[in-house]
Order: structure tokens, then sequence, then C-alpha cells
């Protein structure tokens, strides 16, 4: 069966001890809940860390429309687009200088490669961001309908380190970043 966010937050209502639901919009508490914390939680996880399964490379559009200060270019940021880790030129998707400014991108260089955080489809979410992201939204689901503040917290707590599980478990899965331009080193000669 393909993970959806229907699923994900039937497995987090079961964790607090609360009915799965059919629908996130069935009416019910559990399904309001639901359907109103798991966007922002999602995209919250997803945030934090660059995932494998989460992290895309691609070229930006560049707008017709000039930025009013500070750069010469301003480029149209991907669909689904989370969060920058790095913009480069062609054949390097890091070096240049840029900032974010009204959902586009503005910088000097006249063609954008750029390495983000995009929000992919549940059925791409691997196992061990699936349990972690189903423990968090129990922890956020919790208050709401329980009232049981003591057992938010021990849920949130349980989804910190299965979240530090994930996040090792992810960073194996590619060659560790080496250390560049870091100043005690330079100064070392």
């Amino acid at each position: 069966m393909a993970l959806t966010a229907l699923a994900l937050c039937s497995r987090a209502l079961l964790k607090i001890g609360a009915q799965p639901i059919a629908s996130l919009d069935e009416g019910t508490a559990e399904a309001e809940v639901a359907a109103n914390l798991y966007p922002a939680t999602r995209d919250g996880l997803l945030s934090l860390h660059p995932w494998s399964f989460a992290t895309g490379q691609e070229s930006l559009p560049r707008l017709a429309a000039t930025p009013a200060a500070d750069f010469q270019y301003a480029f149209q940021l991907p669909a689904g687009f989370l969060r920058v880790l790095s913009a480069g030129a062609p054949g390097s998707s890091q070096g240049l200088t840029y900032r974010i400014l009204e959902g586009r991108l503005h910088t000097d260089a006249s063609d954008v490669v750029l390495a983000y955080i995009f929000r992919p489809d549940e059925a791409a979410f691997p196992p061990f961001f699936a349990s972690a992201l189903a423990t968090r939204l129990a922890a956020e689901f919790c208050i709401p309908l329980t009232e049981a503040t003591s057992r938010a917290q021990m849920l949130f707590t349980q989804a910190e380190a299965e979240l530090r599980t994930a996040r090792h478990a992810d960073s194996a899965q590619a060659t560790p970043r080496a250390i560049r331009d870091f100043p005690l080193i330079t100064a070392r000669g």
C-alpha cells in the first residue's frame, strides 16, 4: 500500500489512542486536527535536513522583471520549493551570492542552478522518515484531541529521537562533505 497523508495521520491518531480516520474532510475532530496540522508539520520536518529523497537540483528560469536593488536578475523558484541549500552557475550548484525575496531568487548571475529541498509525494518517504513524521504528528495531535500534556511531551521526546535516527540513516546514503574554506585550517597554513 502506498504511503499517503491519510495513512500517516491515521498512524499518528492510533499512537495517541484515537480512532483512525477514513478521510481528512470527514467532519470529525480527529480529521479536522489532522487536516490543519499535517501540512505544516510535514513541511517543517522536510525543511529541517537535506533529506536525500527531498533534495533536488534545477536550472531556474529567469524572470523578465528585474529586482529593484542589490541584484541584477530574478529567478522563479521551482514548484514544491521549501528551502534553498545553495545556488551556483551551470555546472555547479554552489558558489553564487543570492537572496530569496518575494518568492524569487535574486542574484547577479545570468544563469542559476539551484540545490534545494522540495515537497515530495508521501509515497517517496522512506520508512525512517515516515516513522519520525507519524510520531511527530501524534505529538502535535495529542493536546488538541486528548488534552494530555505529559503524553504530548513524551511523544515530542520520542519524535526527536526518531528524527535524529532518521537524519543519521539519511546522511549515511552519501559521501560526507569535506570542510572547505574553514578559517582555522587556513590560519594554520
